[in-house]
């Protein structure tokens, strides 16, 4: 059991909460949350339609390359995710990366170039790329660039 006289509850209180029933606090706190929230968030409560309509940051984002890429980060790696849609497509691939960039040659047409930003910046060496159930997936680990330069900011009069 509780130990309600631990509280500043006098007796009265303590019998009137003993006596609640479970659905009159439920519908008393659907009152009050109804009353605190404002009427356009109706059906807000479900996470996924809470973030339908919100624009994604950085994880998960879709790029427009024709590719159906996604790229995404965690703390120590980078990302990319391309479905492939020809198994033939792996064999004559090519993957280049710069510092912020992802570029995918030769797919699906020899003459093709596809790049894809990436949400982070990005190590020169230790990327890795593999096929598996139709999706070619490149890791590419983080730089943690901590070299900040200040700006002056001067004044014109």
């Amino acid at each position: 059991m509780f130990p309600w006289n631990m509280f500043p509850f006098n007796k009265d209180m303590k019998d009137a909460l003993q006596k609640m029933n479970p659905q009159e606090i439920d519908k008393y706190v659907q009152d009050i949350i109804g009353k605190v929230l404002p009427a356009n968030m109706n059906g807000m409560m479900n996470p996924q339609e809470m973030f339908r309509n919100m624009p994604m940051s950085g994880a998960g984002q879709t790029s427009t390359d024709g590719l159906n890429s996604s790229a995404y980060e965690t703390h120590d790696y980078v990302f990319v995710r391309i479905p492939i849609k020809n198994e033939d497509w792996v064999k004559k691939l090519k993957l280049y990366h710069t510092s912020n960039q992802l570029i995918v040659a030769n797919i699906p047409n020899p003459e093709d170039q596809h790049t894809i930003t990436l949400p982070a910046i990005v190590k020169k060496k230790g990327a890795s790329a593999n096929f598996k159930d139709g999706i070619l997936e490149v890791k590419i680990p983080k730089n943690i660039d901590m070299q900040y330069s200040q700006i002056d900011v001067s004044e014109i009069l």
